[in-house]
C-alpha cells in the first residue's frame, strides 16, 4: 500500500454525534469518505465507495455490523472490517470475528490508537484492543466445549441478546428499558421474541441459559 495516499476509510454508527466525533478525533490521519447510521446505508455506501476500511458499530437496528459486513463481504471481500463498539463482551466479538471482520476494538480507544488499528487491518493484521483479546482467550480457554457456531445464539438479534444479558444480570424490565434507551413495552416483546426462539418458558431458564454460554 502506497505510504504517501491517506486510507479511505468508512464510517457505520447509527448515532451521528458519535460518528463526528470520529471524525474530528481522527483529523487529518485518513480521508473518512462516507458514513451511514443505518444497515441499507451503509451497505449501499460501502458497495459504492469500496473503501479500505470500514468502521463498524456493533448493535444497530436491523441486524447490527454483522448484518453489514455479511452482506457487503459477498461482492467486496476485499473491504476490511474494523468493529468499533462500546461492548466487550466474548459473544459480540467472536460473532464479528466469524462473520469476517479483521479487527474489534471498543470505543474506549484514543484517536491515535485507533489510527494505528485502521492502518494495520488495512495491512492484514489482525487487531484487539489487549484487554479484549485475553478477555476471548480466556473464555475459550474456561470452555473450549463451546463451538464457534452457536445455532441457537445466532438466530437472536444483536438487541435481543443485549436485552438477554441484561435479563441475565438480573435487570428489571424497567431497567433494561433505561439502560437501552427503548421503552418497556419493547423491552417486553424481545423478551418475548427470545423465549418463543429459544422455546423456554420463563426469565430464569434464560437466565441459566446465558450463564452456561458465559453471556452474563
Amino acid at each position: 500500500m502506497s505510504q504517501t495516499r491517506k486510507l479511505r476509510v468508512f464510517l457505520v454508527d447509527d448515532h451521528a454525534m458519535f460518528r463526528a466525533g470520529v471524525r474530528a478525533e481522527l483529523g487529518d490521519r485518513v480521508e473518512v469518505v462516507g458514513e451511514a447510521g443505518t444497515v441499507p446505508e451503509a451497505v449501499a455506501g460501502i458497495t459504492s465507495l469500496e473503501p479500505d476500511v470500514v468502521l463498524l458499530d456493533v448493535h444497530m437496528p436491523d441486524g447490527g455490523g454483522r448484518a453489514v459486513l455479511e452482506q457487503v463481504r459477498r461482492t467486496h471481500p476485499r473491504v476490511y472490517f474494523l468493529a468499533l463498539s462500546v461492548s466487550d463482551a466474548a459473544e459480540d466479538v467472536i460473532g464479528l470475528i466469524r462473520a469476517g471482520a479483521r479487527g474489534y476494538v471498543t470505543k474506549t480507544i484514543s484517536a491515535e490508537d485507533l489510527a494505528d488499528a485502521i492502518r494495520r487491518v488495512a495491512e492484514g493484521d489482525a487487531v484487539f484492543s489487549p484487554r479484549l483479546a485475553g478477555f476471548v482467550l480466556d473464555a475459550f480457554a474456561a470452555r473450549p466445549d463451546v463451538p464457534m457456531s452457536d445455532p441457537e445464539l445466532d438466530q437472536l438479534t444483536n438487541r435481543e441478546r443485549e436485552v438477554l444479558r441484561l435479563l441475565a444480570r438480573g435487570y428489571a424490565y424497567k431497567e433494561i428499558a433505561r439502560e437501552l434507551f427503548i421503552s418497556i413495552k419493547t423491552v417486553e416483546t424481545h423478551v418475548s421474541n427470545v423465549l418463543r426462539k429459544l422455546q423456554m418458558s420463563n426469565r430464569y431458564e434464560l437466565s441459566r441459559w446465558a450463564a452456561d454460554r458465559r453471556l452474563v
